[in-house]
């Protein structure tokens, strides 16, 4: 079984959040895809079979558990099935939801766009927020006023929190086992902290401790949360954002995530992709 070794949303061809890619004539059997998953060791792998002409069977595993739902490993199995079946549009099944992802190259790099799950979004329970700033260390005063936290889906649940400096945003920090409890005790897939540099332009550091991963580089499935979020709270209109992570980690991510105005709508989730040399 050959697994692919992908960086997916790389920035200017450097960085990335590496994934791995399994494709198979049908799915191996959950353990045996966990055992993969944590021997690959990175934040997911996915693993796709084929069902008919352009449709594929998806699932995602991360060192520690399932999760429903990974944009960076669809970005990089885009870039596979770009290499193995050529460029065009694949339709992929999850566990809970159907999604798509179409891929294709650029001057040399794979590109890929998925189609997310459809998004909603919530305000932040008080006193979950408040567990949060004492795990992580921030409290009201470091929030930026104009958007509050709320618990975000776009596939995965997420709590996402709007920091009002970049250098808050630099100093966060938390203990994995108890972040693995809390949002393990919560169903939170990660908790999104982010910076609005401009209008349209975000950083973000995502914790990722329920996966036994203490910061994830690049977090698709949170960048379409955080795209419906932002339009449910009429912050932005339809168009595009694009949100820079990893920088803090010396991986640096680029993610492109455009929305309609439709509430609850899909977002598209774009980036590049490079090979990891083995």
């Amino acid at each position: 079984m050959h697994i692919h070794k992908i960086a997916a949303f790389t920035k200017d061809g450097r960085g990335g959040n590496p994934a791995g890619v399994v494709l198979a004539a049908k799915l191996p059997l959950p353990a045996e895809m966990q055992s993969i998953a944590a021997t690959v060791g990175y934040s997911e792998t996915a693993f796709a079979a084929p069902t008919g002409q352009g449709s594929w069977t998806l699932r995602y595993y991360s060192p520690e558990t399932e999760v429903p739902f990974c944009g960076h490993a669809t970005i990089a199995l885009g870039a596979v099935l770009c290499e193995t079946h050529g460029p065009g549009r694949y339709r992929l099944s999850l566990a809970n939801a159907d999604i798509e992802v179409e891929s294709g190259m650029q001057e040399g790099v794979w590109w890929s766009a998925l189609r997310s799950p459809p998004t909603r979004s919530a305000p932040a329970d008080p006193a979950l927020l408040a567990k949060a700033f004492e795990i992580f260390g921030y409290s009201d005063t470091d929030l930026d006023p104009d958007i509050p936290a709320c618990e975000a889906n776009g596939g995965t649940n997420h709590l996402i929190i709007a920091l009002r400096s970049r250098a808050a945003l630099t100093r966060m920090h938390y203990d994995l086992a108890r972040g693995r409890v809390f949002m393990r005790d919560h169903a939170i897939g990660t908790v999104a902290f982010v910076f609005r540099e401009s209008e349209r332009v975000f950083h973000a550091r995502n914790a990722f401790a329920i996966g036994g991963v203490l910061e994830d580089p690049a977090t698709g499935a949170a960048a379409a949360a955080l795209a419906g979020m932002l339009r449910d709270l009429g912050v932005l209109h339809d168009g595009e954002i694009v949100i820079h992570q990893g920088e803090d980690m010396g991986q640096p991510c680029r993610i492109e995530a455009s929305f309609t105005n439709e509430a609850g709508s899909p977002v598209q989730v774009r980036g590049l992709s490079n090979k990891i040399p083995e």
